[in-house]
């Protein structure tokens, strides 16, 4: 038998090789499938080392889950149709080396910011309330961190969670509101600087320069960006800048986490890994939650749900409040005006947030709260002939208004 040059014996004859082409191909395709097997159970390893890290570093506030069992039978019942309400607070805890620079632990702490954060059903919305701290308010018998209970009396938002933590304070804003806390997140001084870090800081801007010894900042005037430790002096002054109430101190709140809501969504943080991995390292190992949120899960499927959101349609305000009458260094709420908030979160419908007016900006008296919207005439509804309900309208801001200021 000959080849086509006539030799004998085909290729293996004229000193080819010995394997075809077709079985090299083989065992190359072999190499690679075996190569490619390899990477992605390194991928799956590493993937998952990094899933029980980020997992491992939530605190589960499993105390406050106990006490609040304890009174289920109190409170309020759970919203229908899928809307969520998450309270937040920021502990002024001074425990632990980081946050020691910040005052003497004397083995108690406070929410030195309490926002309620309610998402409705269909998730294309977002509303936080600001609560003053020193909104007076009853605060119901609460559990203490060495094991007594104390007496159920009238006293500063804030010292709620002194008295009980998170257990404590979530009861207290129940009452207060009529709304069912589904899940909480505390944050304190060194988580809150981490995970503004983890986004590379957030833009402000100053109309004046700002020195507060007690917050321990020194700011120019002008548009910067802000990281860690100024960060958390900006949202903690309250002595420096205008006049010094805790409502302007909320107000410059309401703008940074405007701010930082942008920066997330315009850098495309959510749907980065290699800039998420950082903010929820970050996040994980700052927060305590309640069982609900405590897993990586748990915070991920929460931040699905939000991430589509509209800048313009988180808004931020805060509950309709004014000097109280017997110690105008405290707060008391706006009636009917806060009911009608309460409420309107309470059974999942609409609110419009807009910015002060110069007039009642001007006006230290004028009390923070809802308008009418008296010059929206309702339309007759379609065939019936009945006029529908105008939205109410609070003062407030939205994080696509939150410029620079």
């Amino acid at each position: 038998m000959t080849d086509s040059a006539g030799i004998p014996g085909g290729t293996e004859a004229a000193g080819g090789s010995s394997k075809p082409p077709r079985r090299r191909r083989r065992r190359l395709l072999r190499w690679i499938a075996l190569g490619l097997a390899l990477l992605v159970l390194c991928g799956a390893a590493v993937g998952w080392w990094l899933y029980r890290k980020l997992d491992g570093n939530i605190t589960e506030d499993t105390s406050a889950a106990a006490e609040l069992e304890r009174y289920e039978r109190e409170r309020p019942t759970h919203a229908v149709g899928g809307s969520q309400n998450i309270l937040l607070i920021g502990s002024d805890s001074r425990s632990g080396k980081e946050n020691a620079r910040y005052g003497q632990d004397r083995g108690t702490e406070r929410s030195d910011t309490a926002i309620l954060l309610h998402l409705p059903a269909d998730r294309r919305s977002a509303t936080a309330v600001s609560i003053p701290r020193d909104l007076m308010t009853p605060i119901p018998a609460c559990l203490t961190a060495d094991g007594r209970r104390t007496a159920e009396r009238l006293a500063q938002f804030n010292w709620a969670y002194e008295w009980g933590g998170a257990a404590c304070t979530i009861r207290t804003m129940e009452k207060l509101t009529g709304i069912r806390i589904d899940h909480h997140m505390v944050v304190d001084f060194t988580g809150f600087k981490k995970m503004v870090d983890a986004v590379g800081g957030v833009e402000v801007c100053l109309k004046q320069p700002m020195n507060d010894s007690e917050a321990k900042l020194k700011l120019r005037a002008g548009r910067q960006t802000l990281h860690g430790e100024e960060a958390l002096g900006f949202v903690r002054a309250r002595y420096s800048l205008g006049n010094g109430s805790d409502t302007e101190r909320m107000e410059r709140q309401q703008q940074f986490l405007g701010s930082l809501v942008k920066k997330v969504q315009s850098t495309g943080v959510l749907l980065n890994p290699g800039r998420l991995y950082p903010l929820l390292d970050a996040a994980t190992s700052s927060v305590t939650t309640d069982p609900g949120l405590a897993s990586l899960r748990g915070l991920y499927e929460l931040v699905r749900s939000i991430r589509d959101i509209p800048a313009e349609q988180v808004k931020f305000l805060t509950v309709p409040r004014r000097p109280y009458v017997a110690d105008r260094n405290r707060d008391e709420l706006v009636q009917p005006e806060a009911a009608q908030l309460f409420e309107q979160l309470r059974t999942d419908k609409p609110l419009t947030v807009t910015p002060p007016s110069p007039a009642a900006a001007e006006t230290a008296q004028v009390p923070e709260g809802a308008r009418a919207a008296e010059d929206e005439a309702p339309q007759p509804s379609e065939g019936t002939g009945s006029t529908p309900a105008p939205v109410p309208t609070f003062t407030g801001t939205t994080a696509g208004t939150a410029d620079c200021r």
